[in-house]
């Protein structure tokens, strides 16, 4: 059991980051869903600008921006929303980025879970 309106807000936000932070190359997303143990496992990847690995956690803290708003618009409260969404459901989300190759967020959600 999961909000949809949440699960809706939390792939837009992804979604939206992939695109936003894309390179000079088209754009290549890629979804993915997996069952794990008691969970299921959700990616989302990009071949985009991608990030120094040393700001996974600080890219989850709102307002917490790793780019001027000239350079890339945005409030810097969308990864900190993802993760309040995740955190009810009663998951976890991460980051894992290579700079200059792409991005992929991870993030499970419990099949056992109730909202």
């Amino acid at each position: 059991m999961a909000d949809s309106i949440q699960l809706t807000q939390l792939f837009q936000n992804l979604l939206s980051n992939a695109i936003k932070f894309r390179s000079d190359r088209p754009p290549v997303i890629h979804i993915g869903a997996v069952q794990k143990n008691e969970a299921w496992l959700f990616s989302v990847q990009d071949n985009g600008i991608g990030m120094e690995n040393k700001h996974s956690d600080r890219i989850f803290a709102i307002f917490q921006r790793l780019h001027s708003r000239t350079q890339y618009p945005g409030s810097g409260i969308g990864l900190a929303i993802s993760k309040k969404i995740v955190e009810r459901h009663g998951g976890q989300i991460w980051v894992e980025s290579t700079a200059g190759e792409g991005t992929t967020f991870y993030f499970t959600i419990p099949m056992s879970n109730t909202v």
